[in-house]
């Protein structure tokens, strides 16, 4: 079966695949779609079978934090006869995902996998057990796995069974698409985006308040996608008073994503106690940082179905360091951050955020009193300002979306 026969076939639903997170892939930014798009037609067939691997690691976006996004092929005779991604956290990994797609035996064939496989045992068995028994005779790897548990013991335990093994083939594409995973394993605490929406002269809302929509239906959109990709959404008690959210994800059909665990830090626990994210809290997971030491009124929070995370003061607010260490321990790997402006300016003052989406509308709303995406005292000179790399710009609709990651 040749490479496009397969990917027909898999696409169509000839081939098992879980289909969950299909609405996802023609979302993918950009970028992505074209940097693969190259490796895919290049003369090495490393490279094109790795960047097909990586197409389909994004299928498990939003579903498997707080493990890493992995895609496996396995390739016989200058043929695809198997293809596999992690699916869902708790669900085979991508390698054994590959065998059981297999439609011919893979004995003798090269296994293309993104992340390093793993050799030990967790919620599923080794990988490196399946690639030994299926009797692979080689394997390409794209980026080392740093978890303490595989980091290289994985690539090494294959070459004691006589397997080759070539590594870091698009290494740097293989590490990108795990940027929140490699954070997370490496220092126990969540990946932060600091998202907000702009208008041309920077204003967040007008004089009065009023903020929607600042930006139109194909940024927003992306919005919801991010919100089913990361683990979390943050916001400030302020945004809750001022906009009621619900700070669910919207998008696609019903079971195609999943909705964030939400956290409001709340330092005097202000958030009424018949707010959206309060109500709901029995569906969605809600979780309010405060360091109010009312017990009585943190009961009532508590039986409306939110956790109540007691936090230390810092200058008058929620160590926000002291959160984010505690939601890493809960297995929360990611924080997009939608504000407000004191809680994004709290987050970059303590040099926590570690990326910023910014989607700038063309409009101008004008007048001194307009608040920006930034609140805080600010900085006295240019040298002092914090400054980002891999800077990204893209076109949603009538907005400009632009990502980058803090230096």
């Amino acid at each position: 079966m040749s490479e496009t026969d397969y990917e027909a076939k898999a696409e169509s639903g000839a081939v098992r695949c879980s289909g969950k997170s299909s609405f996802l892939i023609d979302k993918l930014p950009v970028r992505v779609n074209e940097r693969y798009r190259e490796y895919l037609e290049s003369s090495s067939p490393d490279e094109r079978y790795m960047a097909r691997a990586l197409q389909l690691a994004w299928r498990g976006c939003g579903w498997v934090n707080p493990n890493p996004m992995v895609g496996a092929v396995i390739v016989k005779d200058g043929r695809i006869i198997g293809e596999g991604w992690h699916t869902k956290f708790g669900a085979l990994h991508a390698e054994r995902e590959a065998f059981a797609r297999c439609n011919e035996n893979p004995q003798g064939a090269t296994l293309y996998v993104t992340l390093e496989p793993c050799c030990h045992w967790g919620k599923t068995p080794p990988c490196t057990q399946a690639i030994i028994e299926n009797k692979i005779k080689r394997v390409v790897v794209g980026a080392p796995d740093p978890n303490p548990l595989v980091a290289g013991k994985g690539a090494a335990q294959l070459r004691e069974a006589g397997i080759e093994v070539t590594e870091k083939v698009l290494l740097q594409e293989c590490q990108s698409i795990n940027k929140v995973f490699l954070h997370y394993i490496q220092t126990n605490r969540p990946y932060v985006i600091a998202k907000y929406a702009m208008t041309l002269d920077g204003k967040i809302a007008t004089k009065t308040g009023a903020s929607k929509w600042i930006t139109g239906p194909e940024a927003r959109e992306q919005v919801h996608l991010h919100r089913h990709r990361f683990s979390s959404i943050m916001v400030g008690v302020g945004t809750v008073l001022a906009d009621n959210p619900s700070l669910t994800c919207r998008i696609g059909q019903v079971n195609s994503s999943r909705n964030p665990v939400r956290v409001i830090v709340d330092s005097r626990l202000r958030t009424p106690l018949d707010a959206t994210v309060v109500q709901t809290a029995q569906n969605v997971p809600t979780i309010i940082a405060t360091a109010c030491d009312d017990d009585q009124l943190i009961d009532q929070y508590r039986m409306c179905g939110c956790t109540i995370l007691r936090i230390a003061e810092k200058e008058g607010r929620v160590d926000l360091e002291e959160l984010l260490q505690l939601l890493g321990a809960k297995g929360i790997d990611s924080v997009y951050v939608e504000g407000g402006a004191t809680l994004h300016a709290s987050l970059i003052e303590a040099r926590l955020v570690n990326e910023i989406h910014a989607y700038i509308a063309p409009k101008i709303f004008g007048g001194a009193q307009a608040p920006g995406p930034i609140g805080g005292e600010g900085i006295a000179l240019p040298e002092d300002a914090l400054r980002f790399s891999n800077v990204v710009a893209s076109q949603l609709g009538e907005d400009l979306f632009i990502e980058c990651e803090v230096n």
